[in-house]
């Protein structure tokens, strides 16, 4: 039976991440993907946004693994030629409760640790954003945009040729549990099923991981591994140069997401959303019903906005372990040696701020995995 050290489960940008990173140890690594490329779900399908981490409870992974991220992200792209923006970002309030809620999101960042942050007042968000209407905001300069196929594809390529072996169009459909690691059983496009084992399994199937989970007899139930979807969808403004935005524009979030922002993108044009929404099954229709939603939400605080100026872009979803009366669930990275499965690493629940923490994740797992 063929033998490997390291497999991972799942091609999305932060399986790819983990594929760069541990490829350049000089590990023996194969990445298996479902899908025929990289990066088909949730990696290609959200914002493309650089977080600076503002908004994730104080020592939690989400805070600590998106400001080290960040940071790593921008060097790899600075010395790489991989498309981004540091465009900077206004999170704004105009009424009480708003403005309580944007105060609080400062406090919150700066215990986590977030730099260069200001309140600024309604004359100068006027300077930086003319057409944008608040009474105040909270501006973090670190915030950009990246070309999540760019960085993808960097990742991809530099681990392939570093022997990183790439099976797309495989599925995994069984996990077991053996003396010297894990006998791996998938499907392949045919439909035939192969076998070999692996010494480190890394579950990083981002829509499937609960399910990857499940396959070596881990209850998701019992330890809160079960996914739910949360559906994102986008609009995007037709007309972008009237409005001259040049930074990401955000409304304080709510429970489950960030609101529905704004953003720039490396093409010129600006997109708004995601919106939020509990659903049952993955499905990337974006609702024309929905537009009225976006444009009263983002009229709010873009002035001149007019319905008419709406196009429907394209949708995402998220893996959330949180259910819609949750409070915010941190990522789950785990080795689940207390499990009685040492070396299977678990990644289930990487959403937002996944792609920023892509390199801080890698780091992250190359740290827990274990040499016996």
């Amino acid at each position: 039976m063929e033998k490997t050290d390291i497999t991972i489960i799942g091609a999305g940008v932060v399986g790819l991440a983990i594929a760069y990173v541990l490829s350049e140890e000089g590990k023996e690594v194969i990445v298996v993907e479902k899908h025929n490329s990289f990066g088909q779900e949730t990696s290609s399908r959200n914002s493309e946004v650089i977080h600076a981490g503002l908004y994730y409870p104080k020592n939690s992974l989400k805070a600590n693994l998106c400001i080290r991220g960040k940071d790593l992200l921008y060097e790899l792209c600075r010395n790489n030629n991989i498309g981004y923006k540091r465009l900077g970002k206004l999170i704004v309030g105009s009424e009480k409760d708003e403005i309580s809620n944007v105060e609080g999101i400062y406090k919150n960042a700066l215990e986590c640790g977030a730099k260069n942050l200001r309140l600024i007042d309604r004359g100068e968000i006027v300077k930086l954003e003319p057409n944008v209407t608040s009474q105040m905001a909270l501006f973090s300069p670190d915030t950009g945009i990246v070309d999540s196929h760019g960085l993808m594809k960097f990742f991809y390529e530099k681990a392939k040729d570093k022997k990183c072996e790439f099976a797309f169009g495989v599925e995994a459909v069984g996990i077991e549990k053996k003396s010297s690691g894990y006998r791996v059983t998938v499907s392949e496009p045919q439909g035939e099923l192969f076998q070999f084992e692996s010494r480190v399994v890394i579950n990083s199937a981002g829509l499937g991981s609960d399910k990857v989970a499940a396959l070596a007899g881990i209850d998701v139930d019992k330890y809160g591994y079960k996914l739910q979807y949360n559906k994102g969808q986008y609009f995007r403004i037709s007309n972008p140069k009237e409005f001259n935005i040049t930074r990401l524009v955000y409304p304080p979030p709510t429970k489950t997401d960030l609101g529905i922002h704004i953003t720039p993108d490396l093409a010129g044009g600006l997109r708004l959303g995601p919106d939020a929404n509990y659903v049952d099954k993955i499905d990337y229709n974006v609702a024309e019903e929905s537009k009225p939603i976006f444009y009263k939400s983002v009229s709010k605080y873009l002035s001149g906005l007019n319905i008419d100026d709406l196009v429907s872009d394209t949708s995402g979803i998220r893996p959330k372990t949180q259910g819609p009366k949750d409070e915010i669930k941190d990522f789950i990275i785990s080795n689940e040696s207390d499990k009685g499965l040492n070396n299977f690493i678990n990644l289930i629940g990487i959403e937002s701020p996944g792609l920023t923490a892509s390199l801080a994740i890698a780091e992250e797992v190359k740290k827990i995995i274990r040499t016996t």
